[in-house]
């Protein structure tokens, strides 16, 4: 069978050899390639994999003989699944691999801000040595209040290592899950995004994107922010106005900012809607690499290979996710409780 893998700059040798030696044929596509490539490259194909590149209507009303679409990683906004479910194409994603490792990856944002760490390595490495003059005083994590914007797995791996691990008063917005449930996991609920945002000196987002969380953090809720407080995403660039996030930061509305997603990536020094960041000493970007470790990787391609055995062999895929988009689905999928 024929299958296309979008994305191809993330590297996937164990899953695309295991599809090869299946005896499948693999086409690779790069990272932003056209919507005009993808319908002749997936116009005859059995299943898309995919990460960042759109998977529009018009590829998949193009594709007669596609049975599945997998996305290698979390995030399904780039898939137009009510498209999918009227052409009767399974879509699957791999939510479990990474929720360990991303949230690990925002703490050690969160550290690095708190400790002026990027500065002060800046510094040292341009003048050899940095004394403790105020310019350096960073902040303890023990104590202060870090707020969670979406409290699912990810978002709970952080809450554990900010409560039990620093002793931070965790705080989170998440209306799907109940006051009770936080309680258990020893975080307090609050209903009101502002209200969660006045309170915390860490704020970091673990949300998925959806119509409801797009431009969810804007202006009226980076105003009410401390000053002094700090914002990590590594979830996805369009749940804050970007705009506004920079605005915030040139007139320092908050200290600082931790971003490993953007709305449009890849992000680059000049002509980007948030090139001015990188001259900002309290502003890390990362390149959408917290999930990228050898663990994750092993586990991400195990899984992925398992989905696209299932795709291929006609049996039905596994759904691991409780994302209510692909929980809609009926046709050619079973759910894991």
């Amino acid at each position: 069978m024929k299958i296309v893998r979008t994305d191809s700059e993330l590297q996937t040798p164990k899953l695309d050899a295991g599809l090869i030696s299946a005896g499948h044929e693999l086409v690779l596509l790069p990272d932003g390639v056209s919507e005009s490539v993808m319908l002749e490259a997936t116009r005859d194909a059995d299943l898309i994999l995919m990460c960042y590149t759109p998977i529009t209507r018009q590829i998949i009303e193009n594709a007669s003989r596609l049975k599945g679409i997998v996305k290698y990683g979390v995030g399904i906004d780039a898939i137009d699944i009510p498209a999918a479910i009227d052409a009767g194409v399974a879509v699957v994603n791999v939510p479990e691999y990474a929720e360990e490792t991303v949230a690990e990856g925002a703490f050690a944002l969160l550290i690095a801000l708190a400790k002026k760490l990027t500065a002060l390595n800046t510094h040292m490495t341009s003048l050899g040595w940095a004394w403790p003059e105020p310019t350096w005083l960073g902040s303890d994590i023990a104590g202060k209040t870090v707020g969670i914007v979406g409290l699912g797995k990810i978002g709970r791996s952080m809450a554990r290592m900010a409560g039990l691990g620093f002793r931070a008063n965790v705080i989170a917005y998440s209306p799907h899950t109940s006051a009770e449930e936080m309680a258990e996991l020893g975080v307090t609920k609050v209903d009101n995004l502002r209200d969660l945002m006045a309170q915390s000196d860490f704020v970091t987002i673990h949300s998925v994107l959806n119509d409801d969380t797009r431009g969810m953090i804007g202006t009226d809720e980076l105003r009410a922010m401390k000053p002094s407080a700090f914002l990590i995403n590594v979830s996805r660039g369009a749940i804050v106005d970007e705009a506004a996030l920079v605005k915030a930061i040139r007139e320092g509305w908050i200290a600082g900012a931790g971003l490993d997603v953007f709305s449009q990536e890849p992000l680059t020094r000049t002509g980007h809607p948030m090139s001015e960041l990188f001259d900002h000493p309290n502003v890390i970007l990362s390149p959408h690499l917290t999930f990228y470790t050898e663990d994750a990787m092993e586990r991400l391609e195990d899984e992925t290979l398992a989905r696209c055995r299932e795709v291929l062999e006609g049996r039905d895929v596994l759904v691991k996710s409780h994302d209510p988009r692909l929980r809609a689905q009926s046709k050619g999928v079973v759910f894991a409780d």
